[in-house]
């Protein structure tokens, strides 16, 4: 009886060690293929893990290619798989070529938000299979990467945006299970701009982006395309989302 308590103990043990275990990129990213619960797990293993190992990027589209969403909840998966694409590669490059100044707390942070975008990117991209599209080329050259205002602000409206879009867009799936992911990854996007915004003026909490209501602004396809357009140098067919 005292070895089964004692083997119980141990295992207990153990549990708790895994659960409370910071996951390397290499290995949380793993989890993706665990389906939605692969979100939690890698927002929690990515918190502080500063590991640079990374997923292996999807295959490059070439430019003169017209990409295509797909039909029904593929083409809604594939409009959000892109906007990932968009944020993990601009938080890429604010965290690899930082603004002179950056205080540590700020690249910490920002560190972390790409994770979780990268995370975001490759749990859809997992959810799509075959059915997603390959890598995007983004062309960031309108933004001024040395300036922290200038990146704060941007931030900001791409965190905005992506919170919009997936307001805007949920209504679209046929797939309950797929509306569930996306309500996951909309309510860490808020976050992500909830902080973005207090670094830019504190104690400016939800100003603006939530109405009197007490709603979050949503937006249309083709409102969100409209905006990041100009971001994205490949020729994007969005005419196959649902409406």
């Amino acid at each position: 009886m005292n070895n089964l308590k004692q083997e119980d103990k141990e295992i207990s043990q153990k549990s708790e060690s895994i659960l409370n275990a910071r996951l390397r990129r290499r290995s949380f990213l793993q989890y993706a293929g665990a389906g939605a619960a692969g979100v939690a797990l890698m927002a929690a293993g990515c918190s502080k893990d500063k590991d640079p190992v990374g997923p292996e990027e999807p295959p490059v589209v070439p430019i003169d290619e017209t990409v295509s969403f797909g039909t029904g909840d593929n083409a809604v998966l594939n409009y959000a798989y892109a906007l990932e694409q968009l944020e993990a590669a601009f938080y890429t490059k604010v965290v690899t070529s930082p603004w002179a100044g950056i205080t540590a707390t700020e690249k910490d942070y920002l560190t972390d938000i790409q994770l979780h975008e990268i995370a975001h990117r490759e749990v859809l991209r997992n959810a799509l299979g075959g059915n997603a599209i390959g890598g995007l080329t983004f062309d960031f050259s309108s933004i001024d990467f040395t300036k922290r205002d200038a990146v704060l602000a941007t931030a900001m409206a791409f965190e905005d945006l992506g919170v919009s879009a997936y307001n805007g867009a949920g209504y679209l799936f046929s797939s309950k299970d797929y509306l569930g992911l996306a309500a996951k990854i909309v309510s860490v996007e808020a976050r992500h701009a909830a902080f973005i915004r207090e670094a830019i003026k504190p104690n400016s909490f939800a100003e603006v982006v939530v109405s009197t209501a007490g709603m979050d602004t949503s937006r249309k396809p083709s409102e969100v395309w409209a905006i990041v357009a100009k971001y994205i140098t490949n020729k994007i067919n969005t005419s196959t989302l649902p409406a």
